[in-house]
């Protein structure tokens, strides 16, 4: 079978790379004929990539795009439309393959994927990692206006989401989205980013770079600094403990982004302890967040994330998690497994009071970091749940 998976915002495909479409392309490529079209402009790192020096047993061809340095500018809306462009060239060159599995966003390129699909009787299987344009409407809410701006943006991921043949999703939420507007499709299937926890224990075991100090208790977040995350109320629940007398409280925050520069200075403002690491290599994240007490999970009101790379993660790490998303999936799932606290968007006290009672509570600490740890073993390992998408594939 002649698998082709498209996906723009692709990782660095070393054999450190905890990507979902690498891992993907490897559970496939018995029996199939594989191939990877991504970007040549890495998103996370914001540069032009080289082609991977490691060796595949699948082809991954770099379809150029002329890059962008904010995550929220117009020149990232050229650059898209642009890849999108050298998707549709691209594909022409091509025998149709038996099967498009095609990310979710961007959205050029994969309108012209399903357009492509649909000429050629290629079977179009969607894999919608966000919500677009929902996640940016979330940064310029401005009523009615918005909804003006971004309806060529809807428009063209109902197009999408119409035409696929068969709807996978990180999530029941987006899904469901797809759903509303495909005909075709009795179900979507909802298979979380999840993680290879073997491959993440392996990790977690090697030394970090982070030394913790006798009787310190670490809150650990990792991800992207934007403006979907709420790390003020972070710093200000820390701020409050501080004044209750806890000093050995740390922050290790990783990730980098739009506010990081805002978020060093207001946590200075405050003489936090606050470490801010940057971007770090995916060992490294592994390492340092296993040694972290408690995880933060802190998204702004009315953001469109559902289930996220970070859940994985700190699930997988078997620590509790304090949580202000508004995401009813993942909120059922912290209540489901009784793994650390849903608080109030923005409520820093509420913040505050949940990690308290984890520090005067060591016993409540490692009850609730070991239903993390039962939960990343039953919804999020890949191995166990991949499986789902190698049979929706292959039939």
């Amino acid at each position: 079978m002649n698998i082709l998976i498209i996906t723009h915002f692709g990782d660095d495909y070393s054999k450190t790379d905890n990507d979902r479409f690498l891992y993907l392309a490897k559970l496939l490529t018995k029996g199939n004929d594989v191939e990877i079209v991504t970007s040549d402009f890495q998103h996370t790192k914001k540069k032009h990539r080289k082609e991977s020096k490691d060796s595949w047993p699948f082809k991954i061809t770099y379809l150029h795009e002329p890059g962008y340095k904010k995550n929220v500018c117009l020149r990232r809306f050229y650059s898209h439309y642009v890849w999108g462009k050298n998707v549709e060239k691209y594909l022409k060159t091509k025998t149709p393959p038996d099967i498009i599995y095609c990310a979710v966003p961007s959205l050029t390129g994969p309108y012209k994927a399903a357009q492509y699909s649909k000429n050629n009787k290629s079977k179009f299987i969607i894999d919608v990692q966000d919500l677009w344009p929902e996640a940016f409407q979330m940064i310029f809410n401005i009523p009615i206006i918005s909804k003006v701006i971004f309806y060529p943006f809807k428009w063209i991921a109902d197009k999408i989401y119409s035409s696929a043949d068969e709807i996978v999703a990180v999530s029941k939420t987006y899904a469901e989205r797809a759903l509303k507007v495909n005909k075709k499709c009795r179900i979507g299937h909802s298979v979380f980013l999840g993680t290879e926890l073997d491959v993440f224990d392996r990790k977690s075991k090697k030394e970090s770079i982070y030394k913790k100090e006798k009787g310190e208790f670490w809150v650990g977040y990792c991800g992207t600094l934007g403006s979907s995350y709420d790390l003020t109320s972070v710093f200000d629940a820390l701020d409050i403990l501080k004044k209750k007398g806890m000093h050995k409280v740390w922050f290790m925050v990783m990730g980098s982004g739009p506010r990081e520069t805002e978020f060093h200075e207001y946590a200075k403002s405050k003489n936090l302890n606050v470490t801010f690491t940057g971007r770090v290599p995916y060992d490294e994240m592994c390492a340092l967040i296993s040694k972290c007490d408690v995880a933060v999970n802190p998204i702004m009101h009315n953001a469109a994330q559902s289930i996220i790379n970070k859940h994985a993660d700190y699930a997988a790490a078997g620590i509790p998690v304090v949580s202000t998303q508004e995401s009813r999936e993942y909120r059922t799932l912290v209540e489901k497994y009784h793994m650390g606290f849903n608080c109030q968007n923005g409520n820093a006290q509420e913040i505050a009071d949940k990690i308290q009672k984890l520090i005067l509570s060591p016993e409540m600490k490692i009850e609730m970091g070991r239903n993390a740890r039962k939960c990343a073993e039953e919804v999020f390992d890949r191995k166990v749940t991949y499986k789902k998408l190698k049979e929706l594939i292959t039939g």
